[in-house]
């Protein structure tokens, strides 16, 4: 493969969770796999991996409704790596069932085994290879003063499993409002559950900052998602019920989602507590700087999910069964940002300004400087001129074939209209649909955006079943898993000739 220079700053990459990565235990880890990925990212001639949120997932197994947007979630943590430092045999993981397939995770099966294998870790921590070091690094984790998030997260989770899973709202009065003499006994009765809670929280880390390392020091840097929102039935809501719009029993008054458009006759209710903005304001937006700064701690560059939602939020009342009948509100605007650049300095950031976009989101996204996403997928309307069309895009964005949220390239144009499946082939220049996602992805990579990100189900022309989320579904999403055999070395050849020919190689 040639090599070209280049000194413009084009740049490529790939989306791919987590969760998606082959291993032997039932979902994606910090494993060798993700080792590999980032030698595959490497050799391919990409600059970025672009992930989903980290952080542990509730019912429905979304990363976007996590227990704390601080935490990171168990289920990555590696098994293989716990065995060979002494703390798990392969006895005891071959005992689990994880369930799942190649292709698919079983969350209920993976709920069910792993917990009890990370227990039996945390059990053995006096048997590990180097107990004392491990102990040791253990406690000074746990006294980190960025890790102040880590006690509350970490009794949640011991009060959620008491109550059998239940929301935090429908918990014992005294120690749902967080009365001082209930915590207190709530931290003496739970004192061995928080500790294991913690310790995951510690192997967590461990093991993902030696992954983010070995990338950035192979030339991949990392991109995290950071939700514009926390769940309700979080950690975050329980322990700072002061940051949200909430009654003085903790009960929402408004909640979060979209209102009613062309996909969906009711809108998206999401459920999310609003966030009390005056507050956040007076405060100096002390918490989302500390959210934004311990993002910064795991990715190199972050994605602002919903950046709409900083200009104007969508207010749904409590209760609601549809989003019908919300309202708009002003959100803080340029305020938070401009606290976030004088407190954190310059920060690589995505602003997901996807959907419909009126005037004062395209000049909040304009002010702050950031690049916005350009969706393939979204160009090829027959009627109409597109702003996600290649040839209207400027240098400061990212283009994507497809997102999280969509459909897998291929499936995407099997079901396209057929005006806009007509144009389509016009505008890309084929003549069958089996060139489709190739001619896609080589649009994408033309064109003058400074960076592309590709989904890894799209390079590896998957249809349909490899699709990661269907919006307002339940069920069915976040499962899709690559075979641990799709990483041929014709593909990466494949790529690292698209990196090169579109100077999108970082040497």
């Amino acid at each position: 493969m040639a090599k070209t220079s280049n000194k413009s700053g084009r740049r490529c990459g790939v989306l791919l969770p987590i969760f998606s990565l082959p291993s032997k235990y039932g979902i994606g880890t910090f494993s060798k796999e993700a080792y590999e990925f980032v030698d595959f990212l490497k050799e391919a001639g990409q600059s970025y991996w672009q992930l989903l949120p980290l952080g542990p997932t509730s019912y429905g197994d979304s990363p976007y409704q996590s227990f704390s947007t601080f935490a990171g979630n168990p289920y990555f943590i590696d098994i293989t790596s716990l065995i060979e430092e002494g703390l798990l045999t392969e006895e005891d993981a071959d005992k689990c069932d994880f369930g799942g397939s190649e292709e698919y995770i079983d969350y209920e099966k993976m709920y069910k085994s792993r917990f009890v294998l990370l227990k039996k870790a945390y059990e053995n921590i006096d048997k590990a290879k180097n107990a004392a070091g491990l102990k040791k690094d253990f406690e000074a984790f746990k006294k980190k003063r960025e890790n102040d998030w880590l006690l509350d997260y970490s009794l949640f989770m011991a009060l959620k499993n008491d109550y059998d899973g239940r929301s935090w709202n429908t918990w014992e009065e005294s120690i749902r409002l967080r009365k001082p003499e209930a915590m207190k006994k709530a931290k003496e009765k739970y004192a061995q559950e928080i500790d294991f809670y913690s310790f995951l929280q510690f192997l967590f880390l461990e093991q993902w900052t030696r992954l983010k390392k070995y990338a950035n020091d192979n030339g991949i840097e990392i991109i995290g998602d950071i939700p514009i929102y926390v769940a309700f039935d979080s950690a975050d809501t329980w322990a700072n019920p002061q940051l949200f719009q909430l009654d003085k029993k903790n009960t929402p008054i408004d909640v979060a989602g979209c209102p009613p458009d062309a996909f969906s006759a009711t809108g998206q209710l999401w459920g999310n507590p609003l966030y009390k903005w005056d507050y956040h304001e007076k405060t100096g937006y002390k918490w989302w700087m500390k959210r934004i700064e311990h993002c910064y701690r795991l990715y190199d560059v972050v994605r602002i999910d919903h950046f709409r939602g900083f200009d104007e939020y969508y207010a749904i009342p409590y209760g609601d069964p549809t989003a019908e009948f919300g309202e708009w509100r002003k959100g803080p605007g340029y305020k938070l940002f401009e606290t976030m650049k004088k407190e954190l300095g310059e920060k690589k950031v995505i602003a997901e300004d996807l959907g419909f976009l009126t005037p004062s989101v395209i000049r909040l996204v304009k002010k702050t400087g950031y690049p916005g996403m350009k969706i393939l997928q979204f160009a090829f309307d027959s009627r109409e001129e597109s702003d996600y069309l290649p040839h209207n895009y400027t240098r400061n964005c990212i283009v994507y074939t497809g997102t999280h949220d969509n459909d897998t390239t291929r499936s995407w144009f099997d079901h396209l209209p057929r005006d806009d499946k007509k144009f389509a082939k016009e505008y890309l220049g084929i003549k069958t649909a089996k060139d489709a996602v190739w001619a896609t992805i080589r649009a994408s990579f033309a064109s003058v955006s400074d960076t592309v990100i590709i989904p890894m189900q799209d390079y590896l022309e998957l249809p349909g079943y490899a699709r990661i989320n269907t919006p307002s579904t339940l069920g069915g999403n976040w499962v899709w898993r690559m075979k641990k055999d799709a990483l041929s070395q014709e593909l990466c050849n494949k790529m690292h000739d698209f990196a090169r020919i579109y100077r999108r190689t970082a040497k």
